[in-house]
């Protein structure tokens, strides 16, 4: 009967596997979120201090009021840049083949059937929107359901902590009690370090696309800035796009875009990420590239998105109860990092 008990369990999970991933997902960034929310229940207006709805509530129009004025400052000049680069994609195709066959080798590769295909290719392209709008609308639904079930979370999630916690025994649950506080301060400061590397990257882009007179470079840095909570795939897409755009007016251009982004990666990965992030979740950068891939492999942009906060969470679990910190492996992981001796 356990057998089967348990069988029956996996294909369910497996059947509502969808729908797990986002209770998941909102879950964890309700856990991220909940310093905020604890932030504003610290507030004092003379004798009055808000309850956890109410900070919840304040937290949320926060976020609104900080898109109201993202909206309101930086989208119409995005906005504008957007509908130029539309428009003027067409007209730009016939120049970047004349730059492309100027190039060796360049007759092998098909290039002159480029141009005659690119109405096709847009054809295909608009038809694959339409194609693709289900999915879309579908991507939408999850996305303002993961949204009130974070809320939901918020409220309610002591209540549904106390409930898990009192299915294990009274040893047992203070131990892991304090396992799981651990795991999320480490959580939540990744919330902060993944904001900040977005910011830097953003700010960096769009003064090194300026200095370039790359065009639509408020567009191109706000996206790389956005883009970049999605790891590695998010960067490597965005500036794909800055570089063909760069390659529209000079191969020099471009080379400086590439420049860039290649001199920007090797400063990010050496010195900015090892600080921030390890600061902040303290995982080695071997167990984030496996976390990234992980997390991809599983649930594309999503999984790839919470691999960082999941491999913190794995990790706090596997130091307290499966890592052996007794005398002996102390002695052997010390003597390891010694140099070697004459």
């Amino acid at each position: 009967m356990f057998v089967f008990a348990v069988l029956l369990a996996l294909a369910l999970a497996w059947r509502l596997r969808s729908v797990l991933e986002i209770v998941y997902v909102s879950a964890l960034f309700a856990v991220v979120l909940t310093p905020l929310v604890q932030t504003f229940m610290k507030l004092r207006i003379r004798k009055w201090q808000p309850s956890r709805p109410v900070a919840v509530i304040l937290l949320v129009l926060s976020a609104f009021i900080l898109l109201g004025l993202f909206f309101f400052l930086a989208l119409p000049p995005v906005l504008h840049d957007a509908q130029h680069f539309a428009e003027e994609v067409p007209t730009r195709v016939p120049g970047i083949v004349a730059r492309i066959k100027g190039m060796p080798m360049a007759d092998k590769f098909g290039v002159d059937s480029l141009a005659q295909k690119s109405s096709q290719l847009v054809t295909a392209a608009a038809q694959y929107v339409l194609a693709s709008a289900p999915l879309w609308l579908k991507g939408i639904f999850d996305l303002i359901t993961a949204f009130v079930l974070c809320i939901y979370f918020m409220l309610e999630g002591d209540e549904a902590y106390r409930y898990f916690l009192s299915l294990f025994t009274p040893n047992s649950r203070a131990r892991l009690d304090r396992t799981l506080i651990v795991a999320k301060v480490r959580m939540s400061k990744w919330l902060i370090g993944q904001g900040s590397l977005m910011l830097i990257l953003g700010v960096c882009s769009t003064i090194a696309f300026a200095l370039l007179h790359v065009r639509y470079f408020f567009l191109l840095g706000v996206l790389m800035g956005l883009f970049n909570i999605i790891p590695v795939a998010g960067g490597a897409i965005t500036i794909l796009l800055a570089a063909g755009i760069a390659a529209t007016d000079s191969w020099t251009k471009m080379a400086g875009v590439l420049i860039f982004y290649a001199v920007y990666v090797q400063v990010e990965n050496g010195y900015l990420t090892p600080r921030i992030m390890r600061s902040s979740v303290n995982l080695m950068g071997l167990t984030v590239l496996v976390a990234l891939l992980a997390g991809t492999a599983l649930a594309g942009v999503v999984g790839a998105l919470v691999s960082v906060p999941t491999a913190a969470l794995i990790a706090v679990l596997m130091d307290e109860y499966m890592v052996q910190n007794d005398p002996e492996a102390v002695v052997l992981a010390n003597t390891a990092n010694l140099p070697p001796s004459d």
